[in-house]
């Protein structure tokens, strides 16, 4: 009977299979989130960089990482010559140095406001075509 008693609280003392596996599904279901939360949108924004840098043109007004903003005069491999000013002072910066395209974004921008400005024009008009069906009450 002793021994029963013994045996029985030796095995309530070792915790069970699953009890050891939740440290370790807990800890999956961090690095889990913290890649949907951190390093995929990280990455979506490098690829987009690296994509708007392989996509510039002469003509285009860039926005370097320094803060020099210049038009786009030369495009080669790995650099671009961009001009500063009206005296036409021209630099040669690596492409990687480029932060943003300021001509590609004020081109975005203008269709995004279209878009809006469109789709507020359409609501209107049917707002007014359904206010002509209604009657108008006079008091």
């Amino acid at each position: 009977m002793f021994s029963l008693i013994i045996s029985a609280a030796a095995e309530a003392a070792q915790p069970s299979a699953g009890a050891t596996l939740y440290p370790f599904i807990f800890m999956i279901l961090m690095l889990v989130v913290l890649y949907f939360i951190m390093i995929r949108p990280q990455r979506k924004k490098e690829k987009a960089d690296a994509e708007m840098r392989k996509n510039v043109q002469v003509g285009d007004e860039i926005e370097t990482i320094g803060g020099i903003v210049g038009i786009i005069t030369k495009v080669e491999d790995q650099t671009v010559v961009i001009e500063t000013s009206s005296d036409r002072c021209k630099m040669r910066i690596k492409k990687w140095a480029i932060a943003t395209n300021v001509s590609a974004n004020e081109e975005a921008n203008t269709k995004a406001e279209a878009a809006k400005a469109e789709k507020a024009e359409k609501a209107e008009k049917k707002s007014k075509k359904d206010g002509e069906d209604l009657p108008i009450e006079k008091d």
